[in-house]
């Protein structure tokens, strides 16, 4: 059933080439393809409502929308000529546009260019794009149902928003085979995702003239030189009400009560729903959002229980008691912090500080980050099967890449004059020479090198303003009388760490800020081939820079800070002037979790002001015209331009936010069993900011197919390697865990509290007359002689004066081998679930053998009955050995 004619059968650029030369209409014409549908000049636009959103006549529907102000400036008979030839293209690849004056729409100023796409053009397309539609609806039995439904039922959504549609077995789209699929009404057959993928392709690569010797094409050069303002898909409706047009499913007002509010945060999400109305590749990055969701809720729960482990059991902490005990915190003086204008200070003024230690560094501490190493690969392999579930189920399984992703990108054609021949196709393609690339890859990557060594630098500025303001604050705390009462809580050592975690963070929101424009920029210099390479190239360098910039301050205090202070008389110093800062006596992870929390709880604050009152404002003005606007004065499509634009990396940005979260719950975990909790709260609200931004604050995106979440997929498997040698270097050398264990184990000399003493035992001592007149204090009014620092070294009196101990060692050792055994045990343990856990289900693998059997076999029988027409009218003699040869191809079909 060929309902084609010859331009049917063409190309979009073969159509442009056939044209060349024929007159163009200008942008106010109205075509109408051929069709027998009245002009709009011979309806009545009064008896319309404009919140439609079909043509004038009310029966083609609006599948895109290009707008434009004719501003009269220098430029605006170039602008005049490009809309006129680029339109007049666009309507000799058979699309239909009808124009909305300056004068309809509700401002005055703004030209709306309407674009339908007829039948004859969706399946030409369908089949350039490989489209898969339905042929036969599913037979195969439903899953067993599962016996917690009863208790899940208050989560669940109505099964007319969860299936919308009943499910079909689907194969590609081909012209020459119509009568194959279930084609019931032209209209409705291509959901009108699938009809703006395609008006977008024909888009993306319609010429509109030469200028400057070099072909031009692609609505994205039209809008990026001002030519045209927009170009979008239309909403189907309000999203606060249905649309009065009984034609209309009123989808975004289905997703907007059902998803977008923040009431229905416990309930399931329509992923059937929003994959139809957005597409495969939005539909994939909220379905891997919610099950990394579902899954915090396990990390959270257990983190929980050891936060609650180390609360309960603070008082029983023999250290912190020792600390806080006048007799032995309080008798014991410690050395100065600080060179010169520091005191000798007691130690159990860090009492407060010691007992909130211990709810993140106790034995639950090492419990955790083992749990957490199993956990990232559960998530990480269970992941796998439910996207391998979602592939079938969205009809992705033999889909590599979609074909828009694979061909070349526009700006690379336009941009790369030389040609060579393919070897897989044997045609002519545009090409980068070598030479061209080495340039471009050498600026690209002495641009990265240089904003991650600015990050480096800035993180250097944040260590020098903590060693220059401690001072500073010490010195305020001691004079001021109003800050006495918290002295105990507020701390010099932690007053610092507040202050520069919130530098720390301001800085990396700024560098973030310009990073973000740069990495754009070079990305496009590089010219990547097709729209894969270009999203993976810019996925790598932001990731890496965001990396660096969000996560090097945490690496600081747990791996670097406290680690090469030196010793009293001896200190390590930067830069020659700024001495290295020390620990607290009760370790440094209070202050890893200081910095983890400011900057992932800051980041999320941060995220989600960006996210939702941002647009929110932006379309507040817009919003108020369309609900006190009558529809014949605010049209849809006017509606619809008033919104935000979701750009091409409006996904990216998401995953990258997502990404970075993950890290910190994993890099950082075993300093902050709270972390996925924080993480779980805010992906709660995540999920329904993002859902309801895209539904009322967005303009429609373009739909998109993915078959997965792509490179991130990758980076996620690298961090969750690298969380497990990151905790263990946090146990090992940032927790207090191992010097208490060998103290423990080696040390201990009272059997009936063998922690008793570990304090002492910990400090070791100097002599303050050996102090350098650099580092000595200006005053001691108590005529001290000794005072105590945090370390394992020999004392004064000692033949090996100030030189590391035994003790010393056999913790460094302990330490080294803590590392090695954990990791080798959470390693095996990963590999091995990993092992065990298929990465496509059983039922799965079974539902693909069998509909590709039955598709194949449908397809077969198709062809068989065509050639048994053809016997009857043809070549008797060359289609008896066709018929016989499909035939054995059915035989061999179903004995296989």
């Amino acid at each position: 059933m060929n309902r084609l004619g010859k331009k049917a059968n063409e190309t979009l650029i073969e159509m442009a080439l056939s044209a060349d030369g024929e007159e163009c209409n200008g942008p106010e014409t109205i075509s109408t393809a051929g069709s027998e549908i009245p002009s709009s000049s011979e309806i009545d636009k009064r008896h319309q409502s404009k919140d439609s959103i079909f043509f004038r006549d009310g029966v083609r529907r609006i599948d895109f929308v290009l707008s434009y102000v004719d501003d009269l400036n220098k430029e605006w008979e170039k602008k005049l000529e490009r809309r006129k030839e680029f339109e007049s293209n666009l309507q000799k690849a058979g699309l239909e546009l009808e124009t909305e004056d300056k004068k309809e729409s509700e401002d005055g100023k703004i030209f709306f260019v309407k674009i339908h796409a007829p039948w004859e053009v969706l399946i030409t397309y369908a089949e350039v794009l490989n489209i898969k539609v339905p042929i036969r609806e599913n037979d195969i039995p439903p899953m067993v149902e599962n016996p917690l439904d009863c208790v899940l039922f208050p989560l669940r959504l109505p099964e007319k928003v969860m299936h919308p549609e009943p499910d079909y077995f689907t194969a590609p789209f081909s012209k020459d085979k119509q009568e194959l699929y279930l084609i019931n009404d032209e209209s409705t057959f291509f959901s009108p995702s699938m009809r703006n993928r395609i008006v977008n392709y024909i888009l993306t690569r319609c010429p509109y003239g030469t200028e400057e010797g070099k072909k031009k094409f692609g609505i994205k050069r039209l809008l990026n030189n001002g030519t045209y303002t927009a170009a979008y898909p239309l909403h189907d409706c309000q999203y606060w009400k249905k649309a009065s047009d009984p034609n209309c499913d009123s989808e975004r007002y289905t997703l907007y009560m059902e998803w977008a509010r923040f009431l229905r945060f416990y309930k399931e999400q329509p992923l059937v729903l929003i994959r139809k109305y957005y597409g495969e590749k939005i539909g994939i990055y909220f379905a891997w959002l919610g099950f990394y969701t579902e899954m915090l809720f396990l990390a959270a729960v257990v983190g929980l229980i050891c936060f609650l482990y180390g609360l309960f059991t603070m008082d029983e902490n023999m250290s912190s008691k020792e600390i806080c005990d006048p007799a032995i915190g309080g008798e014991i003086i410690m050395c100065p912090l600080c060179d010169r204008d520091c005191e000798y200070w007691r130690l159990n003024t860090t009492c407060e500080a010691s007992q909130y230690s211990h709810l993140f560094d106790n034995v639950a501490t090492l419990f955790f980050a083992i749990f957490m190493g199993i956990w990232v690969t559960l998530f990480l392999e269970f992941w796998k099967r439910r996207q391998a579930r979602l592939k079938y189920e969205w009809d992705l399984v033999d889909f590599e890449e979609e074909q828009q992703q694979l061909q070349l990108r526009p700006e690379y054609e336009a941009k790369c004059t030389q040609k060579k021949k393919n070897p897989v196709t044997q045609e002519m393609e545009p090409y980068l020479p070598l030479t061209s690339q080495a340039v471009r890859f050498c600026i690209s990557g002495a641009t990265v090198l240089f904003w991650v060594s600015l990050i480096i630098a800035s993180m250097i500025a944040v260590i020098v303003y903590r060693l220059a303001v401690y001072a500073a604050f010490a010195s305020l705390m001691e004079n001021t009388q109003t800050l006495q009462p918290i002295s105990g809580l507020l701390t010099p050592q932690l007053a610092t760490s507040v202050t520069a975690s919130c530098l720390n963070f301001v800085i990396i929101m700024i560098l973030n800020f310009f990073y973000e424009r740069i990495a754009i920029w070079i990305t496009d210099m590089e010219i990547p081939r097709t729209h894969m390479e270009y999203e993976n190239r810019l996925t790598m360098k932001m990731f890496l820079f965001q990396f660096v910039n969000y996560y090097s301050s945490c690496f600081y205090v747990a791996f670097f800070k406290g680690k090469f202070v030196g010793y009293p008389g001896a200190y390590t110093y930067m830069f020659n002037r700024w001495r290295n800062e020390e620990c607290d006596p009760a370790g440094c992870l209070i202050e890893l979790t200081t910095q983890l929390t400011i900057v992932m709880a800051g980041k999320q604050i941060w995220g989600n002001i960006q996210e939702a009152i941002v647009p929110w404002i932006c379309n507040w003005w817009g919003r108020r015209k369309a609900r006190n606007n009558p529809e014949n004065l605010y049209s849809r499509w006017e509606q619809d331009h008033d919104l935000q634009t979701f750009g091409a990396l409006g996904l990216f940005y998401e995953y990258l936010e997502m990404v970075i979260q993950f890290g910190f719950i994993t890099l950082f975990v075993a300093s902050f069993p709270l972390a996925p909790l924080l993480a779980l709260m805010n992906n709660i609200l995540e999920i329904r900011v993002d859902s309801w931004k895209l539904t009322t604050q967005y303009r429609r995106p373009v739909a998109a197919k993915a078959h997965s979440i792509g490179v991130w997929q990758e980076i996620l498997n690298g961090m969750a390697i690298l969380s497990v040698v990151t905790n263990a270097f946090i146990v090992a050398f940032t927790s207090d865990m191992i010097p208490r264990l060998v103290y423990y184990y080696a040390y201990s000399e009272n059997e009936d509290s063998p922690m008793s003493g570990y304090i002492n035992n910990s400090l070791s001592v100097f002599q303050i007359s050996d102090f350098p007149e650099r580092n000595e204090p200006k005053e001691n009014p108590e005529n001290f002689v000794i005072c105590r620092y945090r370390d394992y070294r020999y004392p004064p009196d000692h033949e090996r004066k100030y030189l590391h101990t035994m003790q010393f060692w056999h913790i460094l050792a302990a330490k080294l081998a803590f590392i090695i055994i954990m990791e080798h045990v959470v390693f095996i343990v990963k590999f091995f679930v990993a092992w065990m856990i298929p990465d496509v289900p059983a039922d799965v693998k079974a539902k693909i053998k069998r509909e590709k059997y039955l598709t194949q076999k449908i397809l077969h029988e198709y062809e068989l009955e065509k050639l048994k027409e053809r016997l009857c009218q043809g070549d008797k003699r060359a289609t008896e050995k066709e018929f016989i040869a499909t035939e054995g191809r059915m035989e061999l079909s179903r004995a296989m």
